[in-house]
Protein backbone atom coordinates (compact mmCIF):
# COMPACT_ATOMS: atom_id res chain seq x y z
CA UNK A 1 0.00 0.00 0.00
CA UNK A 2 2.82 2.42 0.80
CA UNK A 3 4.27 2.06 -2.71
CA UNK A 4 0.87 2.80 -4.21
CA UNK A 5 0.59 5.92 -2.03
CA UNK A 6 4.11 6.99 -3.02
CA UNK A 7 3.19 6.52 -6.68
CA UNK A 8 0.11 8.67 -6.16
CA UNK A 9 2.23 11.44 -4.57
CA UNK A 10 4.67 11.34 -7.49
CA UNK A 11 1.72 11.55 -9.89
CA UNK A 12 0.35 14.57 -7.98
CA UNK A 13 3.73 16.26 -8.11
CA UNK A 14 3.86 15.87 -11.87
CA UNK A 15 0.20 16.63 -12.55
CA UNK A 16 -0.37 19.73 -10.43
CA UNK A 17 0.52 22.97 -12.21
CA UNK A 18 2.98 25.28 -10.51
CA UNK A 19 4.69 22.61 -8.43
CA UNK A 20 7.90 22.85 -10.43
CA UNK A 21 9.77 25.84 -11.77
CA UNK A 22 9.64 26.72 -15.40
CA UNK A 23 13.02 26.52 -17.06
CA UNK A 24 12.90 29.22 -19.72
CA UNK A 25 14.68 28.11 -22.92
CA UNK A 26 17.71 30.23 -23.86
CA UNK A 27 16.33 31.88 -27.01
CA UNK A 28 12.96 32.50 -25.36
CA UNK A 29 14.77 34.31 -22.54
CA UNK A 30 16.78 36.35 -25.06
CA UNK A 31 13.51 37.38 -26.73
CA UNK A 32 11.93 38.35 -23.39
CA UNK A 33 14.94 40.46 -22.43
CA UNK A 34 15.02 42.20 -25.82
CA UNK A 35 11.27 42.93 -25.69
CA UNK A 36 11.69 44.44 -22.22
CA UNK A 37 14.45 46.88 -23.12
CA UNK A 38 17.47 45.19 -21.54
CA UNK A 39 19.80 45.86 -24.49
CA UNK A 40 21.80 48.95 -23.48
CA UNK A 41 19.97 49.27 -20.15
CA UNK A 42 22.37 50.89 -17.66
CA UNK A 43 25.25 50.10 -20.01
CA UNK A 44 24.49 46.37 -20.12
CA UNK A 45 23.72 43.98 -22.96
CA UNK A 46 21.20 41.18 -23.30
CA UNK A 47 24.21 38.84 -23.27
CA UNK A 48 25.21 40.23 -19.83
CA UNK A 49 21.72 39.52 -18.50
CA UNK A 50 21.65 36.05 -20.06
CA UNK A 51 24.93 35.14 -18.40
CA UNK A 52 23.65 36.58 -15.11
CA UNK A 53 20.44 34.52 -15.29
CA UNK A 54 22.37 31.35 -16.18
CA UNK A 55 24.68 31.62 -13.19
CA UNK A 56 22.11 32.97 -10.74
CA UNK A 57 19.18 30.63 -11.41
CA UNK A 58 19.88 28.36 -14.37
CA UNK A 59 16.89 30.04 -16.11
CA UNK A 60 14.58 28.58 -13.41
CA UNK A 61 11.67 30.80 -12.37
CA UNK A 62 11.33 29.02 -9.01
CA UNK A 63 15.00 29.09 -8.00
CA UNK A 64 15.89 30.12 -4.48
CA UNK A 65 19.07 30.24 -2.44
CA UNK A 66 19.53 30.63 1.30
CA UNK A 67 22.10 33.21 2.41
CA UNK A 68 21.72 32.74 6.15
CA UNK A 69 19.27 35.37 7.34
CA UNK A 70 18.15 36.34 3.82
CA UNK A 71 17.21 34.41 0.70
CA UNK A 72 17.42 35.02 -3.07
CA UNK A 73 14.31 34.36 -5.18
CA UNK A 74 13.40 33.69 -8.79
CA UNK A 75 15.07 33.83 -12.14
CA UNK A 76 17.15 36.92 -11.22
CA UNK A 77 17.79 35.73 -7.62
CA UNK A 78 16.40 38.86 -5.97
CA UNK A 79 17.34 39.22 -2.30
CA UNK A 80 14.79 39.36 0.52
CA UNK A 81 16.84 41.71 2.72
CA UNK A 82 16.62 44.62 0.29
CA UNK A 83 14.18 43.99 -2.53
CA UNK A 84 11.24 41.73 -1.62
CA UNK A 85 9.35 40.56 1.47
CA UNK A 86 9.33 36.87 2.36
CA UNK A 87 7.95 37.31 5.85
CA UNK A 88 11.03 35.70 7.38
CA UNK A 89 13.95 38.06 6.76
CA UNK A 90 14.63 40.40 9.70
CA UNK A 91 14.73 44.08 8.72
CA UNK A 92 13.57 43.52 5.13
CA UNK A 93 13.47 46.81 3.20
CA UNK A 94 11.26 45.51 0.32
CA UNK A 95 12.35 48.24 -2.11
CA UNK A 96 10.47 46.58 -4.99
CA UNK A 97 7.26 46.46 -2.91
CA UNK A 98 6.61 42.82 -3.73
CA UNK A 99 6.17 39.50 -2.01
CA UNK A 100 9.18 37.27 -2.71
CA UNK A 101 6.78 34.45 -3.63
CA UNK A 102 5.67 36.52 -6.65
CA UNK A 103 9.28 36.27 -7.89
CA UNK A 104 8.95 32.48 -8.10
CA UNK A 105 5.92 32.14 -10.37
CA UNK A 106 6.11 31.65 -14.12
CA UNK A 107 5.11 35.27 -14.82
CA UNK A 108 8.45 37.09 -14.77
CA UNK A 109 7.05 40.57 -15.52
CA UNK A 110 7.37 41.65 -11.88
CA UNK A 111 10.82 40.02 -11.66
CA UNK A 112 11.89 42.12 -14.66
CA UNK A 113 10.65 45.36 -13.07
CA UNK A 114 12.51 44.63 -9.83
CA UNK A 115 15.73 43.49 -11.59
CA UNK A 116 15.74 46.72 -13.62
CA UNK A 117 15.24 48.76 -10.43
CA UNK A 118 18.24 47.00 -8.85
CA UNK A 119 20.41 47.59 -11.95
CA UNK A 120 19.25 51.22 -12.19
CA UNK A 121 20.17 51.93 -8.57
CA UNK A 122 23.54 50.14 -8.91
CA UNK A 123 24.22 51.59 -12.41
CA UNK A 124 24.90 48.06 -13.62
CA UNK A 125 24.98 44.45 -12.58
CA UNK A 126 27.46 44.52 -9.68
CA UNK A 127 24.85 43.46 -7.06
CA UNK A 128 24.77 39.99 -8.67
CA UNK A 129 27.73 37.79 -7.69
CA UNK A 130 26.95 35.30 -10.47
CA UNK A 131 27.54 38.08 -13.01
CA UNK A 132 30.62 39.50 -11.23
CA UNK A 133 32.26 36.09 -10.82
CA UNK A 134 31.43 34.49 -14.18
CA UNK A 135 30.42 37.14 -16.75
CA UNK A 136 32.03 40.54 -16.18
CA UNK A 137 34.69 41.34 -18.77
CA UNK A 138 34.15 38.13 -20.77
CA UNK A 139 32.99 37.47 -24.33
CA UNK A 140 29.33 36.63 -23.78
CA UNK A 141 28.25 36.48 -27.42
CA UNK A 142 27.50 32.73 -27.14
CA UNK A 143 24.57 33.52 -24.82
CA UNK A 144 22.62 35.23 -27.61
CA UNK A 145 24.09 33.47 -30.66
CA UNK A 146 21.42 32.15 -33.02
CA UNK A 147 18.52 33.77 -31.18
Amino acid sequence: KSMLFLGFLVFLGLALPGTQGKIIPRCEMVKILRQNGFEGFEGTTVADWMCLVKYESGYDTKAYNDNGPSRDYGIFQINSKYWCNDGRTPGSVNSCHISCSKLQDDNIGDDIQCAKKIAREAHGLTPWYGWKNHCRGKDLSSYVKGC
